[in-house]
């Protein structure tokens, strides 16, 4: 089985994303053997998730507040996002810790606000191309695990986590698949540390058709986390397939 998530970030309207949604749900994958899932912006999860209650996508939040409910103006709560459908939530993507400052601790407590509403988190985590260059890679992952995990129990299948290193994030400049293996290897070694059972490692960063194989054929890899490729129906399906028809 390997994960295959797509994030539309905000490169979709509604429109674009209840169109892209009804297109998807009209393609059949065979689930034994790929894990699917997409992740709209706020405005279009709810639609998004009724058009594919009945196909092989399920449908996550790209970011929860970690409150239920309360004076937030324009927060959604994780259990709003639960109530409408969907099944996961991203958590810490580098772009909320890098854009918007998200802190390690506001990381942490999003994660426990997803697990408590019944969503299934996916703990992005990832160091910057200052890190790489002054050999601070593992330093800063093991800061960012520790900051999500320490003092948490997690039983076995309860989350994810998303390797994506930032410089590959958007640039075209994929992490060598090696490299990725190396360093996804490495923090499942980190997280026996904190007892959470088999947790799935995927790698995101400038993940396409053409290089997916490359990640998802390496056992140690449990998936990809697909950017910009995602919103679009033939790209993206195309390296679904492409997975999907690897394990026949």
């Amino acid at each position: 089985m390997k994960y295959i998530f797509g994030n539309w970030k905000m490169y979709l309207g509604y429109s674009e994303s209840v169109d892209l949604a009804k297109d998807l749900a009209l393609q059949n994958f065979d689930t034994q053997k790929v894990s699917l899932a997409v992740f709209p912006a706020a405005i279009a999860s709810k639609t998004v998730a009724d058009e594919l209650q009945n196909s092989n996508f399920a449908v996550g939040a790209q970011d929860v507040m970690w409150l239920p409910s309360g004076a937030y103006t324009g927060a959604v709560s994780a259990q709003m996002f639960k109530d409408i459908g969907c099944r996961y939530a991203l958590v810490g993507h580098s772009e909320r810790r890098h854009i918007f400052e998200e802190h390690s601790d506001t990381v942490r407590k999003k994660l426990e606000a997803s697990r408590e509403a019944g969503l299934i988190p996916v703990l992005c985590v990832g160091e910057t191309k200052e890190d790489t260059e002054q050999d601070k890679r593992q330093y800063r992952l093991k800061k960012q695990l520790m900051s999500a995990f320490e003092g948490l129990r997690l039983n076995s299948g309860s989350m994810l986590i998303a390797y994506e290193p930032v410089w590959a994030i958007g640039t075209g400049d994929a992490c060598l698949p090696q490299d990725a293996e190396d360093i996804i290897g490495w923090i499942k070694q980190e997280i026996v540390h904190y007892s959470l059972g088999n947790v799935p490692v995927l790698y995101g960063g400038s993940v396409t058709a053409q290089n997916v194989l490359s990640y998802t054929s390496i056992s140690d890899i449990d998936g990809v986390l697909v950017g910009g490729v995602s919103t679009k129906k033939d790209e993206f399906t195309s390296l679904i397939r492409s997975v999907n028809n690897l394990y026949v």
